[in-house]
């Protein structure tokens, strides 16, 4: 935790630097909320537990990774820098559980072995959006580009086979935070002191799963496009 709290730091005086006074600079709350789509298993990192999961041989789980799309929800402060450019530090929030089976055994009563996989990512981002028309009282496109920690929790919940082939119950827990790039984009309309708008984001971030947890993978992909409506407030 203290990790993450100094990676954040960071961002912020990332986002920051060069800011006008910011009692004098315009100010935003932008709220999101959209959809989160993974990247696929065939781009994802080799040592991905989702990947390494799916390709276990007579160990391997049933499930497909598109399934972990879901909804995500965020928000973001936002600084005028100028009049072409915008500064943000934001939050958001994405969990999703996806239900799963052993692809090649199945219990002695004929019953699937069924498990849980839960994958959870709060992403701190620090980006700079850049208004290539400027600042517009009928319409705003901007492209932005920043950083962001990806803090994960990744969990397998049900049963599982050993080596001997017997079945028991059991949770696997993994937990941390990864570092990548946040490429996005978008456009905002003004609706009285309102700007309703859409956007979407690229994040790429893989995290490191201790083999203590035993999973079968060591990294998990947080890589992925959201896909937003944003509502934003100025004041």
């Amino acid at each position: 935790m203290r990790r993450l709290l100094s990676c954040a730091g960071v961002l912020a005086l990332v986002a920051l630097v060069g800011a006008p006074s910011v009692s004098q600079a315009q100010q935003a709350i932008s709220f999101n909320f959209g959809g989160f789509v993974p990247r696929g298993e065939l781009s994802r990192d080799r040592n991905d537990v989702l990947v390494n999961d799916l390709n276990a041989g007579n160990d391997a789980l049933l499930f497909d990774v598109r399934d972990f799309k879901g909804p995500t929800v965020g928000a973001e402060w936002l600084i005028g820098l100028n009049d072409f450019v915008d500064a943000g530090l934001g939050i958001g929030f994405y969990s999703k559980r996806v239900p799963s089976v052993y692809a090649n055994v199945v219990n002695s009563n004929g019953r699937e072995i069924e498990q849980d996989l839960k994958l959870r990512v709060v992403p701190f981002t620090a980006t700079l959006r850049w208004l290539p028309i400027g600042r517009h009282d009928a319409f705003t496109p901007y492209i932005g580009a920043g950083v962001g920690v990806m803090n994960f929790r990744y969990e397998e919940s049900g049963q599982f086979v050993d080596t001997r082939n017997n079945i028991y119950n059991a949770t696997y827990r993994g937990s941390g935070s990864a570092t990548g790039p946040v490429i996005l984009g978008g456009a905002r309309f003004p609706i009285g002191r309102v700007d309703i708008g859409g956007e979407a984001r690229y994040q790429r971030a893989v995290g490191d799963i201790s083999k203590e947890d035993n999973f079968l993978g060591t990294k998990i992909d947080l890589g992925g496009m959201s896909y937003l409506l944003t509502f934003t407030v100025k004041f």
